[in-house]
């Protein structure tokens, strides 16, 4: 977050970044399960970006792999809310490097 931060910081100064234990799903829900969402703010409350910790731990096997799906995932979820591509947002989109 902190590399999006530095090159996106006024575009996203006020959306707010969370983790959550699972997603909410409706039951009989099929597919898979998602790592993350992007919530519309409403009532006054900013849009937050939440990623949810047991699937993405769940996909992953290791701690490195972790910090990878969380990376791509974050900047899927901010390019989605500005309109851009993934890869105009951070450059190492999808790359196996940090």
């Amino acid at each position: 977050m902190r590399r999006l931060g530095l090159r996106w910081g006024r575009e996203l100064a006020k959306v707010r970044f969370s983790v959550e234990e699972v997603p909410p799903v409706e039951p009989g829900f099929e597919g898979p399960v998602p790592l993350g969402q992007t919530v519309p703010g409403e009532g006054g409350r900013p849009v937050r970006i939440v990623v949810f910790r047991r699937p993405t731990e769940a996909r992953a096997t290791g701690e490195a792999e972790i910090a990878r799906l969380v990376r791509d995932l974050l900047v899927e979820e901010v390019a989605d809310l500005l309109g851009l591509s993934p890869e105009s947002v951070d450059p190492s989109y999808d790359s196996p490097d940090d």
